[in-house]
């Protein structure tokens, strides 16, 4: 388990390896296209060390890498920054947010899918501003109503990536207890419910309730994510959210493994039509 940046990091080391080896050059060889030090080639590659943006442009020219979804991919990884060397929306934010949210956020803004399991509140992208209010409210103390104003701001702007070309795909399983949770009250709970049922409609969107009467299930242990991302499998990741950071599995054993687990989960939950009849009961106080 790793945080975020050293995940990134050693991801990136890993794709930039391999790039090289296709491009039938070895360490010492990349270094004198560039003009660095063999030394500097072999820390990026093993993520000892991270590299800026610039240098990484450097090295993609130098391993005739033409994929420009694959460089922009590869930048972001480097320094959240896109192939014009623009930071993303969330550096705005970097005097509130803390870095391993920051780092989530980017992961988020450039995978091609998602999927999610959820126990305890609405998976973020599908908050209302209202119930995203109520839960960074009880999440993080002693805020005062400005910072509440940003986090809730950050927390709507993430949304933008169901409606990006192409958009993120989420598959999300919502455990019954997210729910039948009263979070804001009954006003701000039945319009969250609605909510869900306008998202489950979306064609990139795929929601699926486990119900109570489904018993014990694999995802008790607790709430995840997978990112995947486009040109590469071997960017993906899982993301463990905790109390005060989040963990990143980036090993094949773990992405195997929670992959199987929420194949399962699906399996078990309702379809997603019968998922939107069950919101829809729960809504008229079912």
């Amino acid at each position: 388990m790793q945080n975020g940046p050293a995940v990134r990091r050693r991801k990136l080391g890993a794709e930039l390896r391999m790039l090289r080896t296709g491009a039938g050059l070895t360490s010492g060889e990349a270094a004198r296209l560039v003009g660095w030090h063999q030394s500097k080639v072999s820390r990026i590659e093993t993520g000892a060390s991270g590299v800026k943006p610039a240098d990484l442009g450097l090295l993609l020219d130098a391993y005739q890498v033409r994929d420009t979804h694959l460089r922009e991919l590869l930048l972001m990884l480097a320094g959240s920054e896109d192939a014009g060397g623009r930071h993303g929306w969330w550096h705005a934010y970097r005097g509130v947010l803390p870095p391993t949210y920051r780092d989530f956020i980017s992961l988020e803004s450039q995978a091609s899918a998602m999927r999610t399991l959820e126990t305890t509140v609405v998976p973020g992208l599908l908050q209302t501003p209202e119930y995203a209010r109520a839960v960074t409210r009880a999440a993080v103390k002693d805020l005062d109503e400005d910072r509440l104003d940003t986090l809730v701001e950050v927390r709507l702007a993430r949304q933008d990536v169901l409606r990006s070309d192409p958009p993120l795909v989420l598959s999300a399983v919502l455990d019954e207890a997210v729910l039948r949770r009263e979070v804001g009250g009954p006003k701000v709970m039945a319009r969250q419910l609605e909510r869900l049922m306008e998202a489950a409609r979306l064609p990139q969107v795929r929601l699926q309730v486990l119900p109570f009467a489904a018993g014990a299930h694999v995802g008790l242990t607790g709430p995840f994510v997978i990112f995947s991302f486009p040109s590469t499998s071997d960017l993906d990741v899982v993301v463990l959210d905790q109390l005060t950071s989040s963990l990143y599995l980036e090993r094949k054993e773990d992405l195997m493994a929670y992959s199987e687990a929420f194949h399962t989960l699906q399996f078990h939950a309702l379809s997603p039509e019968e998922s939107l009849d069950y919101i829809a009961g729960i809504g008229d106080g079912a």
